[in-house]
């Protein structure tokens, strides 16, 4: 039986910063998915931590949030 995986540092930076940018920029999920060319529930699984996403996917969310992707793997400032 193997241990359930932890979720990686990186991985839940990019979740809170795709939702932050999302809802400061006013777009809902589904919007935000269209505009990248991803599936809505995509974006929510990336979102909650659940999805690792491909670079390429990354990438297009950088694109339509308009932000560089370093932003978006940032770690969350705890101020």
């Amino acid at each position: 039986m193997s241990k359930p995986e932890k979720v990686g540092g990186a991985r839940k930076a990019l979740a809170h910063n795709v939702q932050q940018l999302r809802i400061n920029k006013g777009v809902s999920q589904e919007k935000l998915a269209e505009l990248a060319g991803l599936h809505r529930t995509y974006v929510s699984q990336i979102e909650r931590a659940v999805s690792n996403p491909t670079l390429d996917s990354i990438e297009r969310l950088a694109k339509v949030l308009s932000v560089p992707i370093a932003d978006l793997l940032k770690p969350p400032s705890t101020a």
